[in-house]
């Protein structure tokens, strides 16, 4: 059993800042874990906008705080996000997340990551990161 508060991980390695400061990520189940998913309790700062593209990982993402709306480049789709919102990537939609007050979410990703992972150029992570530290 694994028993982990945000508490004891803030401030550590698995506490997981934006290099543009638009959120932070706290990394509470990683690949080192052995469960097959990673579950991260994510800061969306207010008047941010940051292009995802999670093209080899399965993303859910749920919101417990703010509001905000994720558009996605290919069809310019844009969805409302509020608290009690839950929207799920499994198409691996590259989109825009867009915080209009400060965002709490809950993200689970599939395969887990490292935490180690950094946005590429194109806003993904790299194939096979979950398996390098």
């Amino acid at each position: 059993m694994i028993v982990r508060s945000l508490e004891e991980i803030q401030n550590t390695d698995r506490d997981v800042r934006a290099n543009n400061g638009n959120w932070e990520s706290r990394r509470l189940i990683l690949n080192d874990d052995a469960v097959g998913f990673s579950l991260h309790d994510t800061i969306i700062h207010a008047g941010t906008e940051t292009l995802l593209w999670y093209k080899h990982h399965i993303e859910a993402v749920y919101c417990i705080e703010g509001e905000g709306e994720v558009e996605t480049t290919e069809t310019l789709k844009s969805y409302p996000i509020k608290a009690g919102t839950v929207y799920l990537l499994n198409g691996n939609e590259r989109h825009w997340l867009r915080a209009r007050t400060t965002m709490r979410m809950v993200c689970v990703f599939n395969p887990a990551v490292t935490g180690n992972e950094v946005h590429d150029a194109d806003g993904s992570y790299c194939p096979g990161a979950e398996h390098h530290s």
